[in-house]
């Protein structure tokens, strides 16, 4: 099947050029991707991007995870089409159809049983970032209360509100929470006693009464934060957030804006830890390519009155039915578990690669959402807090001889659950122990912290990020960079990726990784687009 046409002649090198050119001087300097992939697409497919300079390139940016099924998938054209060829109005407002309600009934057949038999769903403007500051109009609304809980490293969109509940936002009202990571765990350990601490942080700060933290109206969490550099959350931590909020009253918000519809091997990637938030923000891949953006919450909290949140691009026609081909064929094909399987073996390979060079600092991701964080190896090694160990502190092999107190007093002591207060405990939270780093027990209190000794992680690399991005480009291959320093080389490529295609991204994005681990970040033995393209045909 033709998927695009292209001109009768393709563009000269010269007018490729000028295209380029034209843009930097007519388009706002808010300008990003374009910025660091400088290329003129002129016709899609799946995985492939052919450019005006006659080079094709393998996608693993895919409209920044828009793409669940890769460029012009068949389904998603027919069902376009199909609206088109039928007459039907394009510009409803939010009027019923039959197309919204196709896709309306498809989005629920796909949700959390617990949730779906409940839900309510609003249509936004096109955009996910609607869609959060709807969330959280909504919650604010319902609950009478204007507070919000959000986390480090959070990434909710970049309208004024989803921007306060984003990372780096200041003067908001917003109290930043830590996020459990791993490789460079807040609080220096890591692991499940990092996810522990991570959770009794939490906890302890909502609990007293000198907090100062803004009675809650909800707390928004992203299952995966992608933006923030790949960084799963645990499941056991993530169990423990739901038991918390639940306990008090505080509606949970998951923004599953680029982590639903497969991408992290779960259709939902709050499946992986089986909690049921109250309201889910919905947007990206649920468009089939185009833009359409929900919010899905317990009908219990629809305190709208008519027009509270409204929006003229709240009844895209042509996202719905591209959005429920792409749900169904997700769903019925079982891409979200191709997605698990695929997405291990690529990660499998690149722990292996990373073993083989040091300037790679960690390797992570949850199905097919992939990041590989970039680290100076010759730079000063950042200080570790303490190395935890039962009664034990920096540096003393887990036995310092202070008495417990002390460690009560430095807020490392998790025996229980904070004392005081007169709320009733939370549901009991089981071990969670699918292999994944920080998961298991996250939810649990134990007797005392375990000895933990982990390395201090080695600093950040933008500058080799970015030369690996570079390096990928000439390959042929488009990645995308993230994390806190935009050290982190992300992989988003769609689910109908073959075991071939994966073979072949991972072949150029190693091949960039040694010519950059090599020279540093120096310029690399390939120096052209074209040159290095030869060697890597699409």
């Amino acid at each position: 099947m033709a998927v695009t046409q292209l001109p009768p002649t393709a563009p000269s090198s010269t007018a490729y050029e000028g295209i380029l050119r034209r843009q930097s001087a007519r388009e706002s300097a808010a300008r990003t991707y374009a910025r660091s992939l400088p290329i003129v697409p002129v016709r899609a497919r799946g995985l492939t991007i052919e450019g005006a300079d006659g080079r094709r390139y393998l996608d693993c940016l895919q409209g920044a995870g828009s793409l669940a099924l890769g460029h012009n998938h068949p389904v998603v054209l027919e069902a376009i089409r199909a609206v088109l060829d039928s007459g039907a109005p394009l510009h409803v407002l939010d009027l019923a159809t039959p197309v919204k309600d196709d896709f309306t009934s498809e989005l629920f057949a796909t949700l959390p049983r617990e949730l779906a038999d409940s839900a309510r769903v609003q249509f936004c403007g096109p955009a996910g970032t609607d869609a959060v500051e709807a969330a959280f109009k909504l919650v604010r609304t319902a609950t009478g209360r204007d507070g919000l809980l959000a986390f480090t490293g959070a990434y909710h969109g970049m309208t004024e509100g989803a921007m306060a509940a984003s990372g780096g936002a200041p003067g908001v009202r917003v109290t930043r929470l830590p996020f459990p990571q791993d490789y460079r765990c807040p609080f220096g350990v890591g692991g499940e006693d990092g996810a522990r601490l991570a959770a009794h942080w939490t906890e302890s700060l909502l609990d007293d009464p000198k907090s100062g933290v803004r009675a809650p109206a909800a707390m928004v969490v992203e299952p995966v934060q992608g933006e923030g550099g790949v960084i799963p959350a645990p499941d056991g931590w993530l169990r423990r957030m739901r038991a918390i909020t639940a306990a008090r009253s505080i509606p949970l918000i998951a923004d599953e804006v680029q982590t639903g519809v497969g991408r992290t091997g779960a259709f939902w990637a709050v499946e992986h830890s089986g909690i049921v938030p109250d309201v889910m923000v919905l947007s990206k891949a649920i468009g089939g390519s185009l833009p359409l953006a929900v919010v899905v919450y317990r009908a219990d909290l629809d305190a709208w009155e008519p027009g509270d949140h409204a929006g003229t691009f709240r009844g895209n026609q042509l996202a719905m039915a591209a959005g429920t081909a792409t749900l169904r064929h997700v769903r019925e094909n079982g891409l979200a578990e191709r997605a698990a399987v695929l997405g291990e073996r690529m990660l499998r390979r690149l722990r292996d690669l990373a073993r083989e060079h040091d300037c790679v600092g960690d390797v992570r991701g949850l199905g097919l959402m992939i990041g590989i964080e970039f680290v100076r190896p010759d730079g000063p090694a950042g200080q570790s807090p303490f190395e935890v160990g039962r009664g034990g502190a920096a540096g003393t092999g887990g036995d310092s001889g202070r008495p417990e107190s002390d460690l009560l007093a430095d807020g490392l002591w998790l025996a229980g659950p904070p004392s005081g207060g007169t709320r009733q405990p939370g549901p009991a939270v089981p071990p969670q122990t699918d292999g994944r780093p920080g998961c298991a027990g996250a939810g649990t209190e134990p007797a005392g912290l375990r000895a933990a000794t982990r390395p201090a992680p080695l600093p950040a690399a933008p500058e080799l990020a970015a030369a690996v991005q570079r390096e990928c480009l000439r390959r042929g291959l488009i990645v995308e960079l993230g994390g806190r320093h935009s050290c982190v080389v992300r992989l988003l490529p769609p689910l109908t990726l073959t075991d071939e295609q994966a073979e072949a991204v991972l072949d150029r994005l190693a091949d960039a990784i040694a010519a950059v681990c090599r020279t540093g970040h120096r310029a690399a033995t390939l120096s052209t687009p074209k040159e290095a393209g030869a060697a890597y045909p699409a």
